[in-house]
This record gives structure tokens, sequence and C-alpha cells, in this order.
């Protein structure tokens, strides 16, 4: 009774906070630096507070780093940069992406002139945070008390749910299910990684270089590097 209580409370709390993010994004359109406040405050500040008084949920664990893991990652996230850019030089010519970069100036002010500076905090900071959100606080610490199933299924759909307010009007219909499906693959995977290892580093080096990637993509968008 104890364990589904908190099951239901951990599940509750994410998910308002996916929601929120989600009305953050695609109604109130916040600027990226005042979205990016917002996320700092939810996704580190519950999770730090409960655990302060639930030893179950301690995120501590997080943040120990172990050698176990990281050889794994390393290699998957050379090849997740891989596809990702190698992806994007090989389908522009089939999808249309430029309404991005449109998306970006309109609903959070990420320009051409700005985007160095956001693209390095997407990279390290945000990754980092979204990481010990998804992978620590809604898969790691759920999973000590709920089922390695629900843990998986509900942290990478989660993951997924939080990026689909942000996406809208980026892409067509179906490239956006395509993008959908594979957010909540990659959760999956990330949950994965660190179910091995006990602690948020090994999903964080793909995701880093997940980010790198997309990145180089958005220089190439806004016309700040030329390929």
């Amino acid at each position: 009774m104890i364990s589904r209580k908190k099951i239901t409370i951990i599940s509750i709390f994410v998910i308002l906070y996916c929601i929120i993010m989600a009305l953050v994004d695609g109604v109130l359109k916040a600027d990226y630096f005042v979205k990016s406040a917002i996320k700092l405050v939810l996704f580190l500040g519950f999770p730090a507070i409960y655990s302060a008084f639930d030893k179950d949920v301690s995120i501590r664990p997080l943040f120990i780093p172990k050698k176990k893991g990281m050889l794994l990652s390393a290699l998957l996230a050379v090849g997740v940069f891989t596809v990702i850019l190698g992806g994007y030089l090989l389908l522009r010519g089939v999808f249309d992406f430029s309404a991005i970069t449109g998306q970006l100036t309109e609903n959070i002010g990420v320009t051409k002139e700005n985007f160095v500076f956001v693209s390095l905090y997407i990279s390290f900071v945000n990754s980092l945070l979204e990481e010990f959100f998804f992978r620590g606080f809604a898969f790691l610490t759920l999973k000590r008390i709920a089922s390695s199933r629900f843990a998986y299924v509900f942290s990478a759909a989660a993951f997924a749910i939080y990026h689909a307010a942000m996406m809208i009007g980026w892409f067509s219909a179906g490239l956006f299910l395509l993008v959908m499906a594979g957010l909540f693959v990659g959760g999956l995977i990330f949950d994965f990684l660190n179910d091995k290892s006990g602690n948020i580093y090994p999903s964080w080096l793909v995701h880093m270089f997940a980010n790198f990637a997309i990145n180089i993509v958005g220089f190439i968008l806004f016309g700040i590097i030329k390929i």
C-alpha cells in the first residue's frame, strides 16, 4: 500500500510537470531562457525535496560515477550522432525542415544570434537535467518501488510526450509521429543503459551526442555553417 502510494505520487508529479512544460511551450510560448528557469525549478526542485523525506527515492546514488556501461554508451553515442546527422543530410531533400528555425524564433525566441549559447546549454545542462528527471527520478528511483516494466514504459512515454508540445508545427504529421516513436524507443534505450549502471551518466553521454548532432543541424538550418 505504501509503495503504491509512492508510485502514484511520483507518477502524478512527473505527468503534471510534463503538462506544465507543454503549456509553457505550446500556450504561453515562453522565451527559451524563461522556459529553462521554470524547467530547472520543476525538474530539479521536486525530486530533491521529495527525496529529502523518503529514503526509498534517494537521488544521491544517481550521481555516483561508475565505469560499468560507459564503453557501450560511448559506442552508442557515436552511433546516434552519426545516424541523426547522417539521416538529416540524406533526408533534407525529401522532407522540408525549413519551418523549424521559424518555429524556434517565433515560439521561444531562439535566433541565429543566440543559438550558439542555446546549443551549449542544451547539450550540457539541459541534457543532464532531463536525464536526472526522466531516467533518474522517473525511472531508477521509481523502479525501486514499482515493477521494472512499468518504470521502463512510464519513463520513456513521459520523455516522448514532454517533447511533443515543443515540436508541434516543426514537421509534417507523418514525420512528427516518426520522431515521437523515436523518442519513446530512445527513452527505453536510455533506461536500459542506466539500469545496468545505476546512475545517469551512460544515458547522459548518449543524450549529449544526440544533442550535438541536432545542434549541428540547427547550425545548418540557421545558416551558421554551410554543408
